[in-house]
């Protein structure tokens, strides 16, 4: 393993694991349930003292996480915080079966989930006249994009501009990375640790929605989204769900301004799977810093701090909000 892949994997492991305690107490948040149109749920948990304000001068944040994240993965902590130093309203949406209780249909959530991903934007439409902005980590960076560009011209009543941080946008180069060597050994374990048990409940629930004892047996994400992933959620497999949940191909379809935020030497999103500026449109900001790991860009002198690129991040946010 060279240099920069114990780099990034040290700059996606730290701050996960120390910066996430340093900066002040986790943030305070109130929870409100939404039933969904197809008699499920999704939890939103919404940065203390309001749940909801008609205010139209203050913008509202709204964070959608990576896989098996929530309002208390270190990401979120550190962009709450920097919401509330700007005086800005945070809600984070978990995705189905990400707040703490598992969710009640067959279906989960996958990497390209749009539809999804609009249904809650509207409805925090409904909440907050103020000005909208939406940022996504990882997994939920790569959905927000396929919303952006599913909805075209009519983003801009939503939201005033997105931002895709550490976001596998190729999902096929995403995966395959994540499912070899040290990545395998760490980060699929890791995942895997949370969503087989999550997937052998709902097998309770809903038999025969899978084959139990191949789950067992899938040693990666590639095998878990052939099992679950993709059929429940209507890919025909994993290579089918990764080709058309990617969000890469579909950038110049944008018309919302959106930054995409990669750091090269992100363990889990290769740089040679990067977009170019010609691969994109001109709503589309590109930045691909040298240095950050996966959803860690940890700041500051030992032990550090993740300050730094949440307040970039909402810097460039704030400049569309008008």
């Amino acid at each position: 393993m060279g240099d920069g892949a114990i780099g990034g994997n040290l700059q996606s492991i730290w701050p996960a694991l120390v910066c996430k305690r340093i900066g002040g107490p986790a943030p305070r948040y109130q929870r409100q349930r939404w039933i969904t149109p197809d008699a499920d749920f999704i939890d939103v948990d919404w940065l203390e003292p309001e749940v909801g304000t008609r205010d139209l001068a203050t913008p509202l944040l709204i964070l959608f996480h990576g896989l098996e994240g929530s309002s208390s993965s270190h990401y979120a902590r550190a962009y709450a915080r920097a919401a509330q130093r700007l005086g800005w309203r945070f809600a984070v949406p978990h995705f189905r079966g990400c707040s703490g209780e598992p969710n009640l249909t067959a279906r989960a959530y996958h990497s390209g989930d749009f539809e999804e991903v609009g249904w809650i934007l509207d409805r925090f439409s409904a909440l907050h006249a103020g000005p909208r902005l939406a940022v996504g980590v990882s997994l939920g960076g790569n959905a927000l994009l396929r919303w952006a560009e599913e909805a075209g011209e009519s983003a801009t009543g939503t939201v005033s501009a997105v931002a895709a941080v550490s976001s596998p946008i190729d999902l096929a180069a995403g995966g395959h990375a994540i499912g070899r060597g040290f990545n395998r050994l760490t980060y699929t374990r890791m995942f895997m640790r949370s969503l087989r048990p999550k997937t052998l409940l709902k097998l309770k629930s809903h038999p025969g929605l899978f084959d139990r004892d191949k789950m067992l047996a899938a040693g990666d994400l590639y095998e878990f989204d052939n099992l679950y992933t993709a059929p429940v959620h209507g890919f025909r497999n994993t290579d089918d769900y990764w080709h058309r949940g990617s969000a890469k191909p579909h950038l110049h379809r944008i018309r919302i301004p959106s930054l995409v935020l990669n750091a090269r030497n992100d363990p889990f999103v290769p740089a040679a799977s990067l977009p170019g500026p010609h691969e994109v449109g001109r709503h589309v900001t590109l930045w691909q810093p040298a240095r950050g790991g996966h959803a860690g860009f940890g700041s500051g002198a030992f032990p550090g701090h993740l300050r730094d690129m949440p307040e970039e991040v909402l810097r460039w946010l704030g400049t569309h909000t008008g």
